[in-house]
């Protein structure tokens, strides 16, 4: 289906051109004052320096020239040149009618289609996820589901980082508590052990040691690099520890993104890279494009038009070691080689974007990644506590994300409480689905690339711009449908009062939000859109009689409009990752 505010600015350009105006650039917008107007149209100002005009008098003309349009039932022409404009409520209704009856309501997929690799999560192996881990995950997954919806294929990868000094020093680690396990003993040439010699909780104990050691011990440093390098060189021992450290660390992982709701299709490693990079240097050589600066191998990055100087990519460093920005871009190589995408979109810190500038641009230097292929880079903000600092523990240490949701889940569990009695595994079940809500809608109604301030108390509440809130929405919109007993007929019309209209008019808008906010990378404008649904949603709720309408023509028409209502609701959210409870 064409969208709504689009057959509204076709009717304007009509109307412009039909005075003698060139419509090319007239368009309609959602007005900024509904106490005035529901749409406006600012175009005859931008064309009354060509036109010799005052916008005021070119807003005149074009206003009486729509007073007969059927698609609205109010135009007038305001100083000093905009044109305010009310709907009719029978289109507006007809149009409704039709998104209730079309496939994803109407929405048109996205053409052309493109493979799109989304590269989220950017776990450690070894490491518990933690709060820095949130963000990444969360936007990543929605940016996911939103790219589907729109027809895309979407790919999701985790690009874990298991490569480098921290698997060394792990190795070095537990080779000095058990020295007599069989992958340090040179001479073993049996079968290494299937399990692994340590579980996930020691694991996780056994690397921040291992750490803290290199940064005050020489000799166990030392120790850690000797054991990186051997491990990079095939060492067997060392490779059957590191598959167990992926294996153990893996399961634990999953278990903690699939609490979040969040899955990958693609569980990649910083190691499947490892094996590109030699051709990708030597090909990087003969393009003459490696310079030597300090012993070290770099690109060269700078652009006429960059606003500031950029420091060059390095490759290779002066020891001959390798970075994540070789790595990056040797991950790029295996993407082009394996999946070959039309655009790649990184879901990352936003303090790493001078590192994905120089990647991007050393890409395209190299010839690694053609210029038809997108690359994108939405870096993200901090989640801070209240004190504005990045959200810590009581005790000031970073936050576990399974502390984090433990933490959310019980807030909910006490407000549940304060409002009806629960059976207790209901409860607790329930809590989950509406504490992952809350933590989703908390992140993601904020812009991406912005801070923001986390407070459990606010994002818990079931009132207000919450995720709980846009829940019980749709939890007492269920209510009323099964009060009513029966399936509704599916048609909408339009009956004649205020907060019926509002509705209509937010249901409109569903094709042009998921189309923005896939456009711009943005989840949060479905955020937005699901408050100004819900609010709209929740006036007709408590001004319009429903159940007890006695004009079942009429009561059929609103109890469509609800059910319409509530599966844009529920698409919306699980758009955004997560899903309603039956009851709350």
């Amino acid at each position: 289906m064409e969208k709504y505010l689009d057959i509204i600015s076709a009717q304007l350009k009509e109307a412009f051109e039909s005075k003698g105006y060139d419509g090319t650039r007239v368009a309609a917008s959602v007005s900024n004052r509904p106490d005035l107007c529901e749409f406006q149209c600012n175009s005859a100002m931008a064309l009354a320096k060509s036109a010799g005009k005052a916008p005021i008098m070119i807003a005149e003309e074009v206003a009486g020239q729509l007073k007969e349009n059927p698609w609205f039932s109010e135009v007038s022409a305001v100083k000093p040149g905009f044109i305010n404009l009310k709907v009719s409520g029978t289109q507006l209704a007809g149009y409704v009618d039709g998104m209730n009856h079309a496939d994803k309501f109407g929405l048109e997929n996205a053409s052309p289609a493109k493979k799109i690799i989304i590269d989220y999560g950017g776990a450690n192996v070894a490491k518990p996820l933690h709060i820095g881990h949130l963000r990444s995950a969360i936007i990543g997954e929605s940016l996911k589901r939103i790219c589907r919806y729109l027809g895309h294929e979407a790919i999701g990868d985790v690009h874990l980082g298991d490569w480098g000094l921290q698997m060394g020093q792990i190795i070095a680690e537990l080779q000095e508590r058990q020295p007599d396990l069989p992958y340090f003993d040179q001479a073993f040439d049996g079968s290494y052990p299937e399990e692994p010699p340590f579980t996930i909780s020691e694991l996780e104990e056994i690397y921040p040691c291992a750490s803290g050691k290199c940064k005050t011990d020489p000799a166990f440093a030392q120790k850690a690099h000797e054991a990186t390098h051997r491990l990079q060189n095939g060492d067997p021992g060392y490779r059957a520890i590191w598959n167990h450290i992926l294996n153990v660390s893996i399961a634990d992982l999953k278990k903690n993104y699939d609490a979040l709701d969040v899955h990958f299709e693609l569980w990649k490693k910083e190691s499947d890279a490892q094996p590109y990079i030699p051709a990708m240097l030597e090909d990087m050589k003969g393009r003459g494009i490696l310079k030597e600066s300090e012993g070290a191998l770099v690109v060269e990055i700078g652009q006429e038009d960059d606003k500031k100087e950029l420091p060059p990519c390095i490759v290779v460093k002066s020891d001959g070691a390798t970075l994540y920005s070789t790595t990056d871009l040797a991950t790029l190589v295996e993407r082009m080689q394996l999946f070959g995408p039309d655009k790649v979109i990184y879901v990352v810190d936003k303090r790493q974007e001078l590192h994905f500038i120089q990647v991007f641009r050393t890409s395209r230097k190299a010839g690694i990644v053609p210029d038809q292929v997108e690359l994108e880079f939405l870096g993200f903000g901090t989640m801070n506590g209240k004190d504005g600092q990045p959200y810590k523990t009581r005790s000031g240490g970073v936050m576990r994300l399974e502390t984090l949701i433990g933490e959310i889940n019980d807030a909910v569990l006490e407000r549940m409480k304060e409002n009806r009695e629960f059976d207790q595994a209901e409860a607790q079940k329930t809590a989950r689905i509406i504490g992952l809500a809350a933590l989703k809608y908390a992140d993601l109604s904020n812009q991406a690339t912005k801070d923001y301030i986390f407070d459990l108390s606010r994002f818990t509440s079931f009132e207000g711009n919450t995720g709980p809130y846009i829940l019980y929405t749709i939890v007492r919109i269920r209510s009323i449908l099964n009060r009513y007993g029966k399936q509704p007929s599916g048609h909408i019309r339009f009956t004649g009062n205020e907060p019926e209209k509002q509705i209509l008019i937010e249901l409109s808008r569903f094709s042009d939000v998921i189309g923005s906010a896939c456009k711009e990378l943005a989840p949060h404008k479905i955020c937005s859109y699901l408050y100004d649904l819900a609010n709209a949603f929740n006036v007709f709720y408590h001004e319009v009689r429903i159940l007890t309408e006695e004009d079942e023509e009429k009561k059929d028409s609103y109890l469509s409009l609800l059910d319409l209502t509530a599966r844009i609701l529920e698409q919306c959210i699980s758009l955004l990752g997560f899903a309603a409870p039956e009851r709350m």
